[in-house]
């Protein structure tokens, strides 16, 4: 099916709504921040903060949940080729063990968000307040859908965690992670059954019972 590109463009127009109405407030610098994997079994949770010109397009800007690996990899590339600032923070699964997943997910946030190399003059945040930030923050519910500098964000966090679950791959090879990036699945968790968890599975999710999907 070909893309109508001026539906495309007033699409991704309107996914930058919420970055011109702070524009038009007076603020100049703003940065979008998602997470990738709170959910999986194994490996880290990875946080990104990114900073997009206004007046970018970025053909398929959208929630990383809505593409396909191979377009989320293609935006990906323009993402960093075209943002003003792009920083992403991984926090490994013994600090998740030791102090949650919530606050390793804000922790992997907070740090994305201090290691731009533009300071933001306010951080819009998927779903939740980032703690440890000198600059104003709003939080958006399925900012990931609604706005363009949350939805790159979420693509490269995506993106580099499914980077990082593929090198574990070649580590462990049993568990599929090149697949299932660590996440539930029937065959997953067979694995585990059969061999034991891993050094980089999450012992605070496995051992407390799988609610699983088919890979």
């Amino acid at each position: 099916m070909k893309l109508d590109l001026a539906a495309e463009k007033k699409r991704v127009y309107e996914l930058f709504a919420r970055e011109r109405q702070f524009a038009n407030k007076g603020y100049r610098y703003i940065a979008g921040v998602d997470e990738a994997g709170r959910g999986p079994l194994a490996g880290p949770v990875v946080a990104a903060a990114v900073i997009l010109p206004l007046d970018v397009f970025i053909l398929k800007l959208n929630d990383s949940k809505l593409l396909s690996e191979k377009q989320r990899e293609a935006v990906y590339e323009e993402i960093k080729g075209r943002a003003v600032a792009v920083n992403f923070s991984v926090v490994d699964e013994k600090y998740i063990d030791e102090h949650n997943i919530l606050n390793a997910t804000l922790h992997a946030m907070q740090k994305a968000v201090q290691g731009l190399s533009v300071k933001p003059d306010i951080v819009l945040v998927d779903a939740l307040k980032i703690p440890g930030l000198d600059v104003p923050q709003e939080n958006i519910i399925h900012g990931d859908r609604l706005c363009a500098s949350i939805a790159a964000a979420s693509i490269i966090a995506k993106v580099e965690r499914d980077r990082i679950m593929r090198n574990y791959h070649e580590m462990y090879p049993h568990y599929d992670f090149c697949n299932n990036k660590g996440y539930c699945t029937k065959k997953h968790v067979e694995s585990i059954k059969k061999y034991g968890l891993c050094p980089v599975h999450r012992r605070s999710f496995s051992i407390k019972g799988w609610d699983c999907v088919e890979s």
